[in-house]
């Protein structure tokens, strides 16, 4: 008999005597007399709410251990690593996106956004700061195929692009023109991806329902989503050649081809607040991450969506980014949210088993989930991604660290 199986014949057990018991009382308190009468029949009141809210706790907890399989939870497999900006008693937390180069140099790349800095974060943990313009807010950040380094200047409204240095060496304007307005509206270019031809940089404008992209050539152009209030997110190639991305509010998964066509495709759940996008290793779909639905979703090329439910570990948490390891199994960044009463709980980095990628919609029963606990609590986490060391590297944004999930000796 399997975990899930026995405890809900023991909470099935437990149940039946409670209520025989109600029965009993209710039985032997007609056969007293009229005061003994009341006092059992008080008693029998008091059991009969004892076995109510005794039946809702069972049924709460039948379906949450019967919804769901048995997950192992994994204690010290993960390492962090502060990031000490030389500002950092100014702002509150910021450590953003993360990237590396994967032709060159085995060292991480982030984004200390309200630090308007880059950081260089080696596999040990040394930094190395980049200072980017006051009040620019770094924060997308993607090599290109030839190993250019790209950000977003998310405050500024424009696009970086960085030597080896760390140094910009070239920068675009991605800000709006409006005939009626005393300046340019700032986009505020968030998430930012690369082409598939490798060189293309895309970039989504959150604050204006845009898309926006850089082409070889160093001309800018902009694409309008059908609602201003959309919040595109992030942004990344498919397998098909189209670019995919994410509407925080639009509650929709998008795809934009070369030629600038958009289809916008609603998640069926409402509100979902979809952040991350990956293409899944078949190159059949892409798969992203519904920040308030708690879920994952596949999207297929044509636009078909699957959603599956993630084990919570507790009421008040949130999914945050995602990404595939080289054996297929998918990595989702679970924490709490720190606006709950129930704030300082722990963390968690979850693998979910590589079958997850063939099952059935809404069925993780066959799937097994690995939690991995993160040390420091309140971490906001934010992006996720597999290193050159081939552990599974991730940002804590409001705890300003870098941390990975030891792998290569599982």
């Amino acid at each position: 008999m399997g975990d899930a199986a026995a405890i809900t014949v023991g909470f099935l057990g437990i149940l039946n005597w409670c209520l025989l018991d109600r029965g009993m009382f209710k039985g032997f308190g007609r056969s007293m007399k009229k005061p003994v009468l009341e006092e059992n029949e008080l008693m029998a009141m008091k059991f009969s709410a004892i076995c109510r809210w005794f039946y809702w706790l069972i049924l709460t907890l039948m379906l949450t251990f019967t919804a769901f399989p048995a997950y192992a939870a994994h204690i010290g497999t993960v390492e962090e690593f502060s990031i000490v900006y030389p500002n950092r008693s100014e702002k509150p937390g910021s450590t953003h996106e993360i990237t590396y180069n994967k032709k060159g140099k085995n060292v991480f790349w982030v984004t200390g956004q309200n630090y308007d800095r880059v950081v260089e974060v080696t596999l040990d943990g040394k930094t190395t700061f980049h200072p980017m313009p006051n009040g620019s807010g770094p924060h997308g950040i993607e090599f290109d195929a030839a190993g250019n380094l790209w950000i977003t200047l998310e405050f500024l409204g424009a696009i970086a692009r960085l030597d080896s240095n760390g140094n910009i060496v070239a920068k675009y304007d991605v800000q709006l023109d409006c005939s009626t307005c005393k300046t340019k509206i700032n986009t505020h270019p968030h998430g930012l991806g690369i082409g598939s031809d490798g060189k293309t940089v895309w970039y989504t404008g959150k604050a204006t329902g845009t898309l926006g992209r850089i082409t070889s050539e160093g001309e800018v152009e902009t694409f309008a989503l059908s609602s201003v209030g959309s919040v595109p997110i992030y942004i990344n190639a498919g397998p098909d050649g189209n670019m995919w991305f994410t509407e925080l509010v639009g509650n929709a998964v998008g795809r934009i081809t070369p030629d600038g066509q958009i289809t916008e495709y609603p998640i069926p759940t409402l509100n979902s607040r979809p952040i991350a996008i990956v293409a899944d290793p078949s190159g059949k779909a892409m798969w992203f991450t519904e920040e308030a639905g708690n879920k994952i979703g596949r999207i297929d090329l044509q636009g078909n969506i699957t959603e599956f439910p993630v084990p919570k570990t507790q009421n008040n948490v949130i999914l945050a980014s995602l990404t595939f390891d080289n054996q297929r199994n998918l990595w989702v960044e679970q924490y709490v949210d720190a606006n709950n009463p129930n704030s300082n709980s722990p963390d968690y980095i979850i693998k979910i088993d590589r079958r997850i990628r063939e099952s059935e919609p809404e069925d993780i029963s066959q799937i097994p989930f690995t939690f991995y606990q993160v040390p420091t609590h309140n971490t906001v986490m934010h992006r996720i991604t597999q290193g050159p060391d081939k552990n599974i590297w991730f940002t804590e944004l409001r705890s300003d660290k870098v941390g990975r999930v030891l792998t290569t000796s599982n």
